[in-house]
């Protein structure tokens, strides 16, 4: 049995075809226009499942980079003034020595003395350091210093803590009680007593056991600091290896291979347009489509 073709039904094919070809060519002039092969979920479901995915795993390492940038900060600026507060310590512990001296008359002593009180003052503002507002050294508190005018601790037992990765915190914070001490056991109530000592014109050499102990004990602290340091700028490498993995995995499901987008869509204008050309031949018009 032949099949009847009526010049409608060639008709349709065509402009069915013609539709096709269409809807393929506007598919790859948004693929040019954008530089993804996956602008809409419908375009390949699956794959945007996937891009999905990896975005919400993208912003959670992106949050995580943010952590470990802002610990390194906090970071270095506890490293340096601790750094700082044991070059004035040994400072001191020189002028204790100088000041044991008994040569030195007490003009002399006074002016180791004053000595020792600028460098007092100067570990008392490194104990006061701030980043973005925030005491270093006084973990949470809210206080504007660690230490007060008396010496007075008024930080907190609880560290400052940033989280790294899904299973790693890092306390950026330094604890300033077991770096300069307390009240009148911290360093500055040392150094006090050690001025004293030198205007009083007795023997300042008698500090030095305690400017030691002091001295072990900040570094001490500035080892554990540069633990937590080290620690963190592994995270940082870590995290932007990872970053770079998951950029390349993204633009591997929904970038472009322009190339080949370029020689598609060429491909299917030649197809079009002949497509066109052959239709207007197989459907001329007759007689009755210009008396309609």
């Amino acid at each position: 049995m032949i099949s009847r073709v009526t010049h409608q039904t060639v008709q349709r094919s065509t402009l069915a075809n013609l539709q096709a070809n269409l809807s393929t060519m506007a598919s790859l002039q948004s693929q040019m226009s954008s530089g993804k092969k996956v602008n809409v979920p419908s375009d390949d479901p699956a794959a945007a499942s996937d891009l999905l995915r990896l975005r919400g795993e993208q912003r959670v390492s992106t949050q995580y980079a943010r952590n470990a940038a802002d610990a390194g900060s906090w970071l270095q600026t506890v490293d340096t003034a601790i750094t700082s507060s044991l070059a004035s310590l040994r400072q001191a512990r020189d002028l204790a020595v100088r000041g044991g001296n008994g040569a030195l008359g007490q003009t002399s002593l006074n002016a180791l003395a004053d000595e020792v009180n600028s460098v007092r003052d100067a570990i008392l503002s490194q104990a006061n350091t701030t980043y973005v507002g925030r005491s270093v050294f006084a973990g949470t508190s809210d206080a504007g210093v660690a230490f007060g005018d008396d010496y007075a601790y008024t930080g907190t037992g609880t560290g400052v803590e940033r989280r790294v990765s899904s299973t790693t915190t890092v306390r950026v914070d330094g604890d300033g009680a077991a770096v300069f001490g307390t009240g009148d056991g911290s360093v500055f109530a040392l150094l006090d007593e050690l001025s004293t000592t030198l205007r009083s014109g007795g023997d300042a050499t008698a500090h030095v056991t305690a400017i030691d102990s002091r001295i072990e004990s900040m570094l001490g602290e500035l080892a554990g600091v540069g633990a937590r340091h080290k620690n963190v700028l592994e995270k940082q490498q870590g995290l932007a290896s990872q970053e770079v993995d998951m950029t390349a995995r993204i633009s591997g499901i929904e970038d472009i291979d322009l190339a080949e987008v370029i020689l598609e869509l060429q491909s299917q204008e030649v197809a079009y347009q002949g497509a066109l050309g052959a239709a207007a031949k197989v459907l001329q018009p007759t007689l009755l489509d210009f008396l309609r």
